[in-house]
């Protein structure tokens, strides 16, 4: 009985070590693709919000392993073009993504010794995700299921794509530590993908008639929209014409302010500055 308070303080100084080394975090910017629908960084018209949460613990003064889940939606339209060829294809799309990440976090300088440092990080992350476009009268119309490009059906070697996808963020920023416990960060991040798909758009147009016969005139109504463009072809392209280019893989990305907060109140009252194991340290 005589080792049970020695074992209680003994697990209360374990948890407080921990919560030393647990940063809570928000995040909030700005998200994009890049694809076959569009040309551009970032363009004005296609760029959407992105907003997600993070927990990350110290591995040591200047790495951590970062966890996190962002929400986002992306989207691409051919009208936005600067490319005659483009726009007369007329194809757009959008979709939400909702993504967890694991990532490595490594800081040049340490941030308990100097109040900012450049970072950079790279690990693995899931994905899903679900492209769809609208209609003539302004409905939405989910896109995977219609097999634009001929994904699933007799006679075609393109397989159907899966909605939830692996990727690899990576990306950089700098880290201000506003006081002990509290930083904020600007941060670019990009996400390389494992499919040509995420705006429904990688090869080359299935024919229209197999399309109609095994999905429907949706289905050939939303691979060709060329004749819904003004001076458009009414013509629904051969079988095998290019579609999109499968040469490289679509990618997304953020641009946003991380803000996070260890989770350590008492050296928060402390006027001095403290490392994560609660010892004073320079400021620079």
């Amino acid at each position: 009985m005589k080792k049970t308070p020695l074992l209680i303080c003994l697990s209360l100084l374990c948890l407080h070590a921990s919560a030393q080394r647990l940063h809570l975090g928000l995040f909030g910017g700005i998200s994009a693709y890049n694809g076959d629908l569009t040309e551009k960084i970032y363009p004005r018209k296609l760029t959407n919000g992105a907003i997600g949460i993070t927990a990350s613990y110290e591995l040591s003064d200047q790495l951590m392993l970062r966890s996190g889940l962002t929400y986002a939606v992306v989207g691409g339209a051919d009208r936005y073009n600067k490319s005659a060829d483009l726009v007369s294809r007329n194809l757009s799309f959008e979709t939400s993504i909702t993504e967890f990440s694991l990532t490595g976090e490594y800081y040049l300088r340490n941030l308990y010794e100097y109040k900012l440092s450049p970072y950079g990080f790279a690990g693995l992350a899931v994905f899903r995700f679900n492209p769809y476009t609208y209609d003539g009268s302004g409905e939405r119309v989910f896109l995977k299921p219609l097999s634009t490009e001929g994904q699933g059906i007799a006679g075609y070697t393109t397989k159907p794509y899966s909605l939830t996808q692996l990727a690899i963020p990576f990306g950089g920023g700098i880290k201000y530590a506003i006081n002990n416990n509290l930083r904020i960060g600007l941060e670019v991040g990009m996400r390389k993908l494992f499919t040509d798909f995420l705006d429904d758009v990688s090869g080359n147009y299935a024919d229209e008639t197999d399309l109609i016969n095994a999905r429907g005139t949706l289905s050939a109504a939303m691979a060709y929209r060329g004749d819904e463009a003004p001076g458009g072809s009414l013509l629904y392209p051969d079988k095998g014409a290019q579609r999109g280019s499968p040469k490289y893989k679509d990618i997304y990305y953020f641009t946003g302010i991380h803000l996070t907060y260890r989770l350590n109140a008492a050296a928060g009252k402390n006027p001095l500055r403290m490392n994560r194991n609660g010892c004073p340290v320079n400021i620079y």
